[in-house]
């Protein structure tokens, strides 16, 4: 597949930019898609969440009444789950909700998203720019002449620019990443891909 690499105008450079089969054309696996994607979200889980049980609660553990002839079930302390304030039964526990995944499941997975995102058209060649200062009304006016549209919008840079992330902080709408951060989950969530020109040689290198 060959693409126009764009000026931050929207008119073509002139340069032509022809997609790696081995990153962009390859036979998609939804499987090691989906697994990386599990992997991804499970990562960004805390896993702090905690309750007591009634080994913890703070409660007297004097007997409520006499063993028989209340006329009702036998109680031996505050602390049991059936009482108000009282501990819980298997509630969660602190815990890792890291997995493993091999690196040529995430090669696949990765390279998997770009082929999707290829095949529907979503990706867009933009020739390399720098913001002198952070100028978010700016930026929005590159997307709109490159018709990168409006929603979900993923910008990959092949270095970090300050200026540039700076200026797309506060808009929900538009995601500024280096390639070094590139993931499977990222490119599945945007329905459009900026690429800067440059990027596409870093991707397949990490290929090879």
């Amino acid at each position: 597949m060959e693409l126009a690499v764009l000026k931050i105008d929207g008119s073509e450079s002139g340069k032509k930019v022809v997609l790696d089969e081995n990153v962009f054309g390859i036979e998609p696996n939804d499987h090691a898609v989906y697994l990386d994607v599990v992997q991804y979200l499970n990562h960004q889980r805390q896993g702090t969440a905690k309750t007591k049980d009634r080994s913890e609660v703070a409660y007297s553990t004097k007997k409520l009444g006499r063993q028989k002839g209340g006329g009702g079930a036998r109680h031996g302390s505050l602390k049991a789950n059936i009482f108000v304030g009282g501990g819980r039964v298997f509630g969660p526990k602190p815990r890792l909700y890291r997995t493993k995944l091999n690196k040529k499941v995430k090669s696949l997975a990765r390279r998997s998203a770009l082929t999707y995102k290829a095949q529907e058209n979503a990706i867009t060649f933009v020739e390399p720019f720098v913001m002198e200062a952070p100028k978010t009304k700016e930026l929005l006016s590159i997307l709109a002449n490159i018709k990168a549209g409006t929603r979900k919008v993923l910008v990959v840079l092949p270095e970090t620019s300050t200026n540039i992330y700076l200026s797309s902080r506060n808009l929900p709408e538009v995601k500024v990443i280096t390639v070094d951060e590139i993931n499977t989950y990222t490119i599945m969530n945007a329905n459009s891909l900026v690429l800067v020109d440059g990027v596409q040689d870093i991707l397949s290198a990490r290929v090879k």
